[in-house]
């Protein structure tokens, strides 16, 4: 099941959960409460939700752990929160928050290339320019299946071809990627007499500026 499905889910089912959470009326004055075990629940369990979705960045995020901090048990208090938790689940809904999928790719990609960038440091040059060409051919399929693109089973350089025809690369980034292919080839073909350290390094700055441009929340 893909991320965006799941955190759908889980916005759904915390949802429920708020609705269904118990109102008592104080004994003594006006108005209800909701009991500390109910609503912090609730609340830690959208907190987790909303930093993995929108990032802790983000204005859904800071936004609903200022007002987590002063929230107490108060109905009025506790809808608050609900309604900074409604809105998140809104922009998640609507399709106005950045891919999660991109997002958490591009963080397991951006290890792959730091492993990439210390072992040629370490005079790994063969290791780095695998490990880079790994990451780069799968950040563009995963940015073109998020564009929608049809490139189920297509190799490196029709992906490429498919991204420049739908303008989803352009300027300095579509000259430097157009050498990519050729770079990755010689890679996964153990041709390492076509790979100096320079073009390593190549693939290693591209995929950086690539997952930074097309894989990080704005």
């Amino acid at each position: 099941m893909a991320l965006t499905e799941t955190f759908n889910r889980r916005f759904a089912e915390l949802d429920d959960h708020f609705t269904a959470m118990p109102y008592h009326q104080y004994l003594h004055g006006d108005g209800r409460f909701v009991p500390n075990g109910f609503w912090r629940k609730w609340a830690t369990s959208a907190d987790n939700l909303i930093r993995a979705v929108c990032g802790e960045n983000s204005s859904h995020y800071r936004s609903f752990t200022a007002q987590f901090a002063k929230t107490s048990e108060t109905e009025k208090s506790v809808k608050e929160l609900y309604a900074i938790f409604a809105a998140a689940k809104d922009d998640f809904d609507g399709g106005y928050v950045f891919d999660v999928d991109l997002r958490v790719s591009g963080e397991v990609f951006g290890d792959f290339v730091a492993l990439a960038r210390q072992a040629l440091s370490d005079g790994r040059k063969d290791v780095a320019a695998v490990l880079a060409s790994a990451a780069l051919e799968d950040a563009l399929k995963r940015f073109a299946v998020a564009n929608r693109l049809d490139v189920e089973g297509k190799d490196m350089q029709n992906v490429v071809n498919a991204l420049k025809g739908a303008s989803l690369v352009a300027g300095a980034q579509k000259s430097l990627l157009d050498a990519m292919p050729k770079l990755r080839n010689a890679a996964f073909h153990a041709e390492w007499g076509k790979l100096g350290e320079a073009d390593v390094g190549s693939i290693i700055g591209f995929v950086e500026q690539f997952l930074l441009s097309k894989f990080s929340a704005p």
